[in-house]
């Protein structure tokens, strides 16, 4: 157990079985459709809070006009992003993207901005890839709606609700819009009639562009998407945009999609009905998840100092894993039990390592005291958010 904490890395088997653990991870794969500059680096932008210099080198090409971006690694990503390019080019075939992607999407993402209709193109390869799986939701977001009303601020509150109509009609008006905005969100609901579920329009700006809300539209977007996804994702996608939308320390922003993929990533793990198996496999996410953080935060020799410090103090899942590991011999509620605790131990080790280094920056090395104490109160709130289902 000690090797698997050092960082020369697990043995080769070990990572065999992690990446066995990665395609159980229950973790939205969206495949972004639409033109250059109609908003989907602003859509990854809004969901992931990542820098336009991030977005661009996180995505990496995997097909000839297609490249992904698994966030926030691609060790136990949150959210991943397909991208598909060149569709509004003549010529463009969805064949290679279609056997590449279309049993990993669980959902569509079409941009166009409110003021485009050239997209002929984009809707006949959209066509061919609904049908193709009929039943996968599309969600249509007409973006950049201040250009039809130009140097104006939107109207408050915001007046759509794409919930409240049927599968495919444009999104219900439950406010105030410029008359403009209301005629093109319909003319383009009918561009895309049959081809998508749900219609959201949204402005994602920058706060140099002037607008006093800089994501208009974009909690409603997050509404449609989770009630889109399966269920079985909804719960990963809900933690991120609650956990997320609290934080205010720069790097603890950048840290939580960190340890929120790894604790999913350690429950998937706990959740092997096989006793005893989690216990081989918990130590090496967690080591991952903290030279990971390690890293984010610029010292990396921090993260072989915490775990160090970690392994001391007895603040690792091991010894309350493994007392929980016979009720593994009952059916389901094993299962259950030992993903709880693996998700909220991995979560509270996580967090802990963040104040961790906090207080370090600070000048103040935790004591073992404070460290014991930090750590327990994560897991107890941990355990409640992963147990509750929330």
């Amino acid at each position: 157990m000690k090797q698997l904490w050092k960082p020369d890395g697990p043995p080769p088997d070990l990572e065999k079985e992690l990446a066995s653990i990665r395609d159980k991870v229950p973790a939205p794969v969206f495949w972004q459709f639409g033109k250059t500059q109609s908003g989907k680096t602003s859509l990854v932008r809004y969901l992931t809070g990542a820098a336009d210099a991030e977005i661009g080198s996180g995505f990496r090409p995997c097909t000839r006009t297609s490249r992904m971006f698994p966030f926030p690694t691609a060790t136990a990503p949150v959210l991943t992003f397909l991208d598909t390019r060149g569709v509004d080019e003549p010529g463009y075939d969805p064949a290679d993207d279609l056997a590449a992607f279309d049993r990993q999407a669980h959902l569509i993402v079409v941009s166009s901005r409110l003021t485009d209709f050239t997209h002929g193109s984009v809707r006949e390869a959209l066509g061919t890839i609904r049908r193709a799986n009929p039943t996968r939701p599309v969600v249509l977001a007409l973006t950049c709606l201040h250009e039809a009303h130009p140097q104006q601020q939107h109207p408050q509150p915001y007046p759509f609700d794409p919930l409240a109509v049927p599968a495919g009609q444009p999104p219900a008006l439950i406010g105030e819009a410029p008359d403009d905005v209301v005629r093109l969100v319909r003319e383009q609901s009918a561009q895309f009639a049959g081809l998508v579920d749900r219609i959201v329009p949204i402005d994602l700006t920058k706060p140099e562009e002037g607008f006093t809300d800089t994501a208009y539209g974009g909690a409603v977007l997050k509404r449609v998407f989770l009630e889109s996804l399966p269920a079985a994702l909804r719960t990963t996608f809900a933690r991120l945009d609650e956990i997320s939308a609290a934080l205010k320390d720069l790097h603890l922003r950048h840290a939580m999609p960190v340890i929120l993929g790894y604790s999913s990533l350690a429950a998937t793990a706990g959740a092997v009905p096989i006793p005893f198996v989690d216990l081989v496999m918990l130590p090496v996410i967690q080591a991952r998840m903290v030279r990971d953080l390690a890293r984010l935060y610029g010292n990396p020799e921090h993260g072989t100092r915490f775990l160090e410090a970690a392994t001391s103090l007895g603040l690792g899942l091991l010894a309350r894993q493994a007392i929980r590991e016979i009720v593994k011999f009952i059916p389901f509620v094993g299962s259950a039990a030992g993903a709880a605790l693996a998700g909220a131990s991995t979560y509270a080790l996580g967090r802990a390592f963040c104040e961790y280094h906090q207080r370090v920056h600070q000048g103040h090395v935790p004591t073992a005291g404070m460290m014991r104490k930090l750590y327990h109160d994560q897991l107890a709130a941990a355990e409640r958010a992963w147990t509750g289902g929330k």
